[in-house]
């Protein structure tokens, strides 16, 4: 067995292995490698640097001790997979379901999860978005402050819970897209540094270091993060993956990391044979991130559009705090429906300048359209969900927008059914001067913003991560069952009618009322009429159409020849023909 480690500024290095210090031989890149005929999977081994105490190799696939334990060796051809004919879920899926293992069960397992398999497939999911599963420091945390991005994490079940839950999920017809951070690593057993210049001085994020990806020695730290990538696809059979932030991943060389990776999957797909895909999460509004690579883009395949959730949240909330200072209007929902960003170069009071650029003709089937996300509930002090912001009826106007829009479709864990719990920011980790820094840390930020620090739960109260795991007793309750009901027709509709998966911005046509509150969306044949308003709206609609009742959110309405009259905070979807 190999054992390498990329350490440029050691003057020595030592593999451990079964209490053994064995030597490593460097190359004139910094790399040190060693064979040790004697090593056998489940052997615990680390690296020493320069003959300080072993770290955890920067590789590692199995840290079952944690983030500061050995790490551990993994044989990835020892799984029995039996997906061997799944050839993936067209890019980037036809609904998609984010889930945090922790909070999805009781049990918070990669194995629990998969038991709750039929209730997504039942609901009419096409694939499932984790939240990263990469090692992170505790038992307990969102997974964006993870420091062994090539390892599982062990609470949730290891490398081999992780392959049954994909493998069980491939066996039901669900496809995986794992969320992964290269933007920044946490600073809880982070180790890179130790071993080389794997971050950037000139550049920072505002969660850590930002990673080196175009200074002194970037080749190899690309390559961490690339491999890494391409690890997830082939060694776990994930579908795709879900880029974090990318517009805190920081390069100026010629060719943007995110269009070297692109380039790496598309590779990889060719030579396994199956559909693989990205995801990109941007603040940037710049549709070059989805733009295919030959057109001057990143290539990327799809992106998390916020400024389609900031316009329907601020609407059906009212809360104009924070960034949603930026909306709140009717006409700026429509904006999103129609265009995508509702800033596309235009003015932004929140940013205090421009902000983004058109898209041009791209398809919608590049954008992810949303009411909730894992950051949109979590980053509130309480954690409160749609379900805690707004009335029944207007969840149902909300869902109806989300799964009839030119977009794919993503719900958080528990929205289809108006999950009562919340989803707050937990961490646990050990150093108490890192754990008071970051409660305290999560308070100020909130006080900022408004929020009474008193009522911020602790990020470090093994409470705040228990109450934010899902209820799933609450499915039997009569308004609970409603909404998941509602759900299920929403995407039985959306899968029956071609005109409402098919991506064809250019067939969507939108009018509104701003006084009124009215908001209808035309997708080819099918007519969706909103009401966002507390009274009943008259609705003018195409006279040379007639309109057919498909699904409504209250008592059928009343269609006139030209117009309908729509209950308060109600939503009906019509299927129109000439």
């Amino acid at each position: 067995m190999r054992f390498e480690v990329w350490a440029p500024n050691a003057r020595q290095v030592e593999l451990v292995l079964r209490n053994e210090r064995i030597e490593m031989a460097r190359d004139e890149r910094g790399r040190w490698s060693v064979d040790a005929t004697q090593a056998r999977p489940g052997d615990y081994y680390g690296f020493c640097i320069d003959e300080d105490d072993p770290l955890p190799d920067p590789r590692s696939p199995w840290q079952p001790l944690g983030v500061h334990g050995l790490s551990r060796v993994l044989d990835h051809s020892a799984f029995a997979w039996t997906d061997a004919e799944w050839r993936g879920v067209a890019p980037p899926g036809d609904l998609v379901y984010e889930m945090h293992v922790g909070t999805f069960t009781e049990q918070g397992t990669f194995d629990a999860a998969a038991a709750k398999l039929d209730h997504l497939v039942d609901l009419g999911v096409g694939a499932v978005e984790i939240m990263p599963v990469a090692e992170f420091p505790g038992d307990r945390g969102w997974g964006y402050d993870g420091v062994d991005l090539y390892s599982p994490h062990h609470s949730y079940g290891g490398p081999d819970g992780f392959k049954r839950f994909v493998d069980a999920c491939h066996g039901r017809g669900l496809g995986v897209i794992l969320d992964v951070v290269y933007n920044h690593l946490g600073p809880d057993g982070n180790y890179l540094g130790r071993y080389g210049p794997y971050f950037s001085d000139k550049y920072s994020t505002l969660w850590g270091d930002a990673a080196n990806l175009d200074g002194p020695g970037s080749d190899d730290v690309r390559s961490f993060f690339i491999d890494n990538a391409v690890g997830w696809l082939e060694h776990y059979h994930c579908d795709g993956l879900r880029l974090d932030a990318v517009h805190a991943i920081f390069d100026q060389s010629a060719v943007h990391f995110l269009e070297e990776l692109s380039a790496r999957v598309d590779e990889l797909k060719n030579r396994l044979g199956r559909t693989l895909f990205l995801v990109a999460e941007s603040d940037l509004n710049d549709p070059r991130v989805v733009t295919p690579r030959e057109a001057g883009g990143y290539g990327i395949n799809a992106a998390w559009s916020d400024d389609f959730h900031h316009a329907l949240h601020a609407l059906l909330t009212g809360d104009l705090s924070g960034y949603y200072a930026d909306f709140g209007a009717v006409s700026q929902v429509a904006q999103a429906l129609g265009s995508v960003y509702v800033y596309d170069g235009s003015y932004s009071g929140h940013r205090g300048r421009r902000h983004g650029r058109p898209v041009g003709d791209l398809p919608g089937t590049r954008f992810f359209g949303y009411l909730q996300t894992h950051d949109q509930v979590g980053n509130r002090a309480l954690g409160e969900r749609s379900s805690h912001l707004m009335s029944q009826e207007l969840l149902k106007v909300g869902a109806a927008l989300v799964l009839t829009a030119p977009f794919v479709p993503l719900l958080f864990q528990g929205e289809e059914w108006g999950a009562s719990t919340p989803f707050c920011y937990f961490t646990d980790h050990s150093d108490p001067q890192l754990a008071h820094a970051v409660s305290e840390g999560r308070r100020r930020e909130l006080a900022s913003f408004g929020w009474d620090p008193a009522a911020v739960p602790d990020p470090q109260d093994p409470e705040t991560f228990n109450m934010s795991k899902l209820n799933w007793s609450e499915l039997d309750e009569p308004l609970h069952a409603e909404l998941l009901a509602w759900h299920r027709d929403l995407i039985a509709l959306r899968r029956a009618q071609p005109a409402l998966h098919d991506g064809r911005r250019d067939l969507v046509e939108v009018r509104f009322d701003e006084e009124s509150r009215w908001l209808v969306m035309e997708r080819g044949p099918i007519t969706v009429a909103c009401n966002f308003s507390a009274g009943v709206a008259s609705i003018p609609l195409d006279a040379g159409r007639s309109a057919r009742v498909l699904l409504t959110s209250v008592e059928p309405p009343e269609v006139r020849a030209a117009s309908v009259e729509l209950g308060p905070e109600s939503v009906t979807i019509f299927s129109a023909e000439a």
